[in-house]
């Protein structure tokens, strides 16, 4: 079983936005949805390495900054070209205004 990590605070993160979170050599995107729910995703983009983090929130929706790739941040679905390969994602949970991700 992986731990949990903490990632960062829960008001760190605006309404429908995204952070960049590394850790252990490794980064990771953290949204925060229009209904107030948090999700963690790879924080690269599949197609060319790029950090989503710089990406365009729209809904439950990242846009990839380079070639406007698209991504369901929810299920890591990838939603057109030029991504064909889905994200990886992680479970969140909130814990006294914190966000944790468990990592495995």
């Amino acid at each position: 079983m992986s731990d949990w990590i903490e990632a960062c605070a829960a008001d760190d993160i605006d309404e429908e936005d995204v952070i960049r979170f590394d850790h252990a050599g490794r980064t990771f995107a953290l949204y925060r949805s229009p209904e107030d729910e948090f999700f963690a995703t790879d924080g690269l983009c599949t197609h060319e390495q790029i950090h989503l983090s710089q990406g365009l929130v729209m809904g439950d929706i990242i846009e990839c900054p380079k070639h406007n790739g698209r991504f369901n941040y929810k299920t890591g679905a990838a939603r057109g070209a030029p991504v064909c390969v889905n994200l990886r994602t992680y479970p969140v949970k909130v814990d006294a205004g914190k966000v944790f991700v468990q990592l495995g």
